[in-house]
């Protein structure tokens, strides 16, 4: 057939290679090739030269030929040069066409493994179409072969997980290089050993390989490697592979590290856990709001009535000093239970922590000591002392919780200039730090000891908040923190924080007369808790105004509509009706009626900025000023 006609069968013929199948005639005699292409046509695709040059450019230009079937004798170039030359850049099965006289070409066409076997002339067209048919499904095969061996290595190559596939008796047949470098070798020198041999492997591993290569069942489980606080987590899957006979020949192991993921799991879990501890510490807070409200407005409304028994005055000024030492704690409860923005002011830090004393006493225990260093002369710090106290306190209490036995912790302040940081802009900063001897931390715990949630206390004891806590204090105070800790010696934290351009306020002296009432005025009480309003109603009544209690927002709406007032003073959080529901239905249907929000816990409800709030509980004098205020 000529080149013409044959270029014709190869643009024609396209489509239907994948289906059929594409086979190459090579003969310089012209019957031949049509004899062959009558004898395939119906079967394959078929292509023909007349030229070995010519076959060798047909098949570098189709790389889907399947079956080169050449004549032994050709000129220019032999059946059996042909199909070696071809084998070089073809993966086409070759068939040898050829008399018994060139029975040695076939010998050494064989031995080159240019062919796959041969058939002598003239043909016996059985035999010839059977050899065909073999020589296709063997090329198929291993196209079908070298494809799955090239999804295998991009698999093992590109996957993020550590895979590696043994033959029953443990040995790598097959391993990725994440495998290999897990193991601290290469994938050539893994080959044929067993895991054990190469590397440390725990007994549960090797038992649980073997328990997947009995059952013939696909294995999951979860290890974890390491000290606690810094375990690597593996996710193993062991896939048992059977053979033709359905006997387990090998063993396929996915290794997946799942660090991150566990770590996220335990940061939500416990990100659930101090939300619900947010909102119960909220409620709490405001139920005992309302009752140090009640007792401390008791105990103030009791002194005018003991004048004269200094032993009576003196039990009551105890029970107000507690009474202000539980509403001081549930401050700080309210602080640790919602996220605020930091209000950073001019802050006296050594007034601040010479003011903590009490405080360390009652939350440290009596087996560590504190010593305080505060340097003379300290410039004021912009901070929130709020927060600041709260840092100070938590870093205590992990100094405590390293000195099981006991021990000394050292709380110091100094100036310190810093010009070399690049994260911070150079000038004066007061350092706060705290130092304990106690157990230290080990480096590969230290460098995480700042990740929220991350915690090496046992369950039920930290919550991985504290140093987070400090640490994001730290950055948004715009200054620095840094730890450092020796096994066995102990931990010293740094907080290093800007200077106020501003001298701290000073602390307000609330005046010891209550302001008295400059004019007549009705005042509307509303508090679902009978005690509460008992204690405000009493204050207003002392003040010099005229008061009525309501025990509800409905009801005080009710008396609103028969009567007239000049301020109405309401709890925040009641049953059916807020006090800010209370106040937008005040205002829109008496806009010239003032009212005022008494809250234990603001977050509870959104508050307008337009409501005034004053928060419980609250001293007299405070509530007589906001009062007057209000009415003028």
């Amino acid at each position: 057939m000529t080149h013409g006609i044959q270029d014709g069968l190869r643009e024609n013929g396209v489509g239907l290679a994948a289906s059929r199948g594409t086979i190459l005639a090579v003969d310089d005699e012209p019957d031949i090739l049509i004899a062959l292409e009558d004898l395939f046509e119906d079967d394959y695709r078929v292509l023909t030269s007349p030229k070995p040059a010519e076959a060798l450019e047909i098949l570098r230009a189709e790389p889907d030929i399947a079956v080169v079937i050449s004549d032994q004798r050709m000129p220019g170039m032999t059946g059996d040069a042909l199909l070696a030359e071809a084998r070089t850049f073809h993966d086409a099965q070759a068939i040898l066409l050829t008399g018994y006289a060139d029975i040695t070409a076939v010998i050494a066409a064989l031995n080159r493994g240019g062919i796959i076997g041969y058939v002598t002339k003239p043909w016996d067209s059985g035999l010839l179409r059977g050899t065909v048919r073999t020589a296709f499904e063997r090329h198929s095969l291993g196209r079908e072969l070298a494809t799955e061996r090239a999804l295998l290595r991009g698999l093992l190559d590109h996957a993020e997980e550590a895979i590696s596939f043994k033959d029953a008796g443990g040995r790598f047949v097959r391993l990725n290089a994440r495998k290999a470098a897990l193991l601290g070798r290469s994938v050539a020198d893994s080959l044929g050993q067993r895991e054990a041999d190469l590397a440390p492997v725990a007994p549960e591993s090797a038992a649980a390989d073997a328990a997947a290569i009995r059952s013939g069942e696909v294995g999951n489980a979860l290890v974890s490697e390491g000290p606690p606080g810094v375990e690597r987590w593996t996710q193993v899957v062991r896939v048992p592979i059977r053979d033709a006979a359905g006997a387990v020949a090998h063993l396929a192991t996915i290794e997946r590290d799942v660090t991150e993921q566990k770590s996220l799991e335990a940061r939500l879990r416990q990100s659930d856990k101090m939300q619900a501890l947010g909102t119960l510490a909220g409620g709490i807070a405001h139920d005992f709001n309302n009752l140090l409200t009640a007792i401390l407005g008791s105990l103030e409304l009791a002194v005018p009535k003991v004048e004269g028994q200094p032993r009576v005055q003196r039990l009551i000024e105890n029970a107000r000093g507690a009474a202000e030492r539980g509403a001081s704690l549930t401050k700080r409860l309210l602080s640790f239970s919602r996220t605020h923005d930091l209000h950073a002011r001019a802050t006296d830090v050594n007034a601040l922590i010479a003011g903590m004393s009490d405080l360390f006493g009652r939350s440290l225990g009596g087996l560590v000591s504190v010593r305080t260093d505060l340097a003379p002369d300290l410039p004021a710090a912009q901070v929130d002392p709020d927060q600041l106290e709260l840092a100070v306190l938590n870093l205590c209490i992990n100094a405590r919780d390293a000195m099981p036995d006991g021990g000394a912790i050292v709380i110091a302040t100094d100036r310190l200039h810093i010009a070399d940081d690049p994260d911070l802009a150079p000038g004066p900063y007061v350092r706060v730090s705290v130092t304990d001897e106690g157990s230290g931390i080990p480096p590969e715990i230290l460098k995480r000891v700042c990740e929220p949630f991350f915690t090496t206390k046992a369950v039920g004891q930290g919550t991985g908040l504290g140093l987070a806590m400090v640490f994001g204090l730290a950055q948004q105070s715009k200054g620095r923190f840094s730890i450092e800790s020796t096994v066995g010696r102990g931990t010293r934290v740094e907080l290093a924080l800007p200077c106020a351009e501003a001298a701290p306020r000073a602390a307000t002296v609330e005046e010891a007369d209550v302001p008295v009432a400059s004019r007549p005025a009705r005042v509307l009480v509303v508090d679902d808790d009978p005690e509460v309003r008992h204690v405000t109603a009493s204050f207003i009544r002392r003040f010099g105004y005229r008061e009525v209690e309501a025990e509800s927002g409905a009801a005080a709406v009710g008396i609103l509509e028969r009567e007239t007032f000049d301020l109405v003073v309401a709890d925040l959080a009641m049953p059916g009706m807020s006090g800010v529901d209370l106040a937008n239905l005040v205002r829109a249907r008496w806009p010239d009626l003032p009212v005022l929000i008494l809250t234990g816990h603001a977050d509870a409800i959104e508050i307008p900025e337009s409501i005034p709030v004053l928060a419980k509980p609250f001293q007299s004098a405070e509530l007589a000023r906001r009062v007057s205020a209000l009415l003028d």
